[in-house]
């Protein structure tokens, strides 16, 4: 099966504000070299700490941002080769939950003009078939076509959301972008929305690229996953494996910040105490591992030359010179 988003050797960096007169432009470097695929149906959810490249990636897959480097290509097509004219109809394909219910909906719009943007933007419908429309999305997030002329401020949180959610199913697209899209919310409600985010992929077929720094949500949503640290993927594999043994020590960090439970259970490594310090400053990438000087198992090696993402023998691909010592290390 082809994939339905192939992002290969993508780069992005944002020019900083000179703090000196004539003095070398500087640059944070947010992306750095990431290649990914998803395939039709197959979630991946991308996890990692805050600034660690997560969102920008999001903004480039759904050409928000355009990148300095590599290719972003959606159902075969490459969204940066594209006129204005065929990226404005290929966003049909491709729609974005984004992470704050209150901030992305304007309040002055009812919730039928919200919904009907993309549709509005992409389609040319008559009064009628655009009712239609609006109703069956809403009915989709279990709304009533009745809420077509309330205002954002007349639903809670999760209701919400639920109303940016038929927002990105109305143009029935084949990818949805959700950046953080149940941070904002209450624990149970965040299990709501998850929920009908799985039930929408089974009726509709959607496919999630899931941002998130909540690896219990990544963990129920996505089979896949991939760890970004310092705009780089550390790690990638099938979810259920990557956090039953991590390969990279940055993974072991971010599940060692989760409750376990003691004893961890069969199978499972006990994990290890966070990683030390911060990250490097990313104006100014270094030579070797990027988290070498934060981690317990770095080596002369680990800080002189950057490892490269390598395919391992259990599927799973990894950038960790130690990474067969951290799989066969004893429970």
């Amino acid at each position: 099966m082809n994939a339905l988003v192939e992002i290969r050797d993508v780069h992005k960096a944002y020019p900083l504000p000179r703090a000196i007169p004539f003095a070398p432009p500087q640059k944070v470097y947010a992306v750095n070299g990431v290649s990914l695929e998803i395939r039709p149906g197959e979630n991946l959810g991308v996890v990692g700490e805050s600034g660690c490249g997560k969102s920008t990636l999001a903004r480039l897959v759904m050409a928000l941002e355009t990148p300095d480097q590599g290719a972003i290509r959606i159902d075969g097509r490459d969204l940066n080769s594209l006129t204005a004219a065929g990226l404005r109809a290929a966003r049909r394909d491709f729609q974005m939950v984004f992470q704050d219910p209150y901030g992305s909906l304007d309040p002055r719009l009812t919730v039928a003009r919200i919904v009907a943007e993309p549709l509005d933007a992409l389609e040319h419908l008559g009064k009628a078939e655009r009712h239609l429309r609006i109703a069956e999305a809403l009915e989709t997030v279990g709304l009533r076509p009745g809420d077509m002329d309330k205002y954002p401020h007349e639903f809670s949180g999760g209701q919400r959301q639920r109303i940016a959610i038929a927002r990105a199913l109305i143009t029935r697209p084949k990818l949805i972008v959700a950046d953080e899209a149940v941070s904002a919310l209450d624990v149970s409600v965040q299990a709501q929305v998850l929920n009908l985010m799985a039930e929408l992929q089974e009726r509709h077929g959607v496919t999630y690229l899931f941002i998130s720094h909540n690896l219990a949500v990544i963990d129920q949503l996505c089979p896949k996953v991939a760890v970004m640290y310092l705009g780089r993927v550390v790690e990638h594999g099938d979810t259920a494996t990557v956090f039953a043994r991590p390969a990279h020590p940055y993974t072991e960090a971010l599940l060692a910040a989760l409750p376990q439970p003691t004893p961890p259970a069969p199978g499972q490594r006990r994990r290890h105490a966070l990683l030390q310090g911060n990250p490097p400053n990313q104006t100014a990438l270094p030579t070797g591992c990027a988290l070498a000087e934060r981690c317990r198992y770095a080596d002369a090696s680990c800080r002189s030359q950057a490892p490269a993402l390598r395919r391992m023998p259990d599927g799973r691909a990894t950038a960790c010179h130690k990474a067969e010592e951290l799989i066969s290390a004893p429970a």
